[in-house]
């Protein structure tokens, strides 16, 4: 009996996000992020906000596995390991400190991702880079509650424009938004949207979450990513952009009709609502049949459905 192999063009890899390996989280000019403000826990003891750094408090990604000091050894074995994919995140506030992207980029950002991905592609690894994962700009998270405010829109484009017109000719797959889905529970609002929507310091909590209020962020976040999906196919065909979604496999407890429906509801929303809007351009039925359920009601201007419309992507990925 012969034993099946993966195809020659098959990509095997791993995957990082920058908040989670980095470190060096103010070196270089680096601004701070939602995730250099989430304390360390345990089992037994929560993870916590701060609204500012503590001096004698245990952030993990301020010096997580210092890859920013190390990625040579770490892609060497990665490259050891048989890796051909790596899958990696720009932080959004090492390229642009406050997320305003009115002062220009960080120079010493984007020498680092240049250092990084030529250090891939001597290795002959394909970078695969995540454009926002977890670590929106606390600047803007203050200043707009993040993306439960429009303005985000604008500021993430250019940042996504930024790098994609930068690493292009290096990078051919990317992805706008990691586990972007993650809006359609109470833990993304801080995850996911960089929303503060109270003054505990602590994860969102059920009896204050805002359903509206992450599925319009949730809006703001489909709209900026299908408009650089539109960009970077204008700006060069050969790239490959993806959507991204946390998908969970969910089981009734029973088979009465009730828990079906139950499932079946917990399903379309967390699996199914934004691959739809992502791949197809358009909210699927079951979106609008679940706003007037729950008195949801989405600010949408008139030309953003032919922006979704236009700015589909070309994979779709999922952990």
């Amino acid at each position: 009996m012969s034993i099946r192999q993966f195809p020659e063009n098959f990509l095997w890899g791993g995957a990082t996000a920058a908040n989670q390996l980095e470190g060096a989280y103010n070196v270089d000019g680096k601004g701070l992020s939602t995730s250099d403000l989430l304390l360390g826990g345990t089992h037994n003891v929560p993870r916590q906000l701060t609204r500012e750094v503590r001096p004698d408090a245990f952030y993990p990604s301020h010096e997580a596995i210092d890859h920013f000091h190390r990625y040579q050894e770490d892609i060497a074995l990665f490259a050891e390991m048989g890796f051909k994919v790596y899958r990696f995140s720009i932080a959004w506030t090492r390229i642009y400190p406050t997320g305003s992207t009115s002062d220009g980029p960080n120079k010493e950002g984007l020498a680092f991702y240049a250092a990084l991905i030529a250090e891939l592609k001597r290795y002959n690894i394909e970078p695969l880079v995540t454009i926002s994962h977890f670590e929106s700009p606390i600047a803007l998270t203050k200043a707009f509650n993040g993306w439960a405010s429009r303005d985000m829109i604008e500021e993430y484009v250019t940042f996504a424009q930024t790098i994609i017109a930068n690493f292009h000719n290096d990078v051919h797959y990317w992805l706008t938004f990691n586990e972007i889905n993650m809006l359609t529970r109470p833990m993304g609002a801080y995850l996911a949207g960089g929303m503060y929507v109270d003054d505990t310091n602590r994860f969102i909590s059920p009896d204050i979450d805002s359903t509206q209020m992450r599925l319009q962020a949730l809006h703001h976040q489909f709209v900026a990513s299908a408009r650089v999906c539109s960009f970077a196919h204008g700006f060069d065909p050969r790239l490959k952009i993806g959507c991204m979604l946390a998908y969970r496999m969910l089981y009734p407890l029973t088979s009465h009709p009730e828990d079906i429906a139950l499932v079946q509801t917990a399903t379309e929303l967390n699996n199914f609502y934004c691959g739809d809007v992502q791949v197809k351009g358009r909210y699927p039925y079951f979106a609008k049949r679940y706003w007037r359920d729950h008195d949801i009601t989405i600010d949408m201007e008139p030309w953003e459905e032919e922006i979704l419309k236009r700015g589909t992507v070309d994979f779709f990925a999922l952990s």
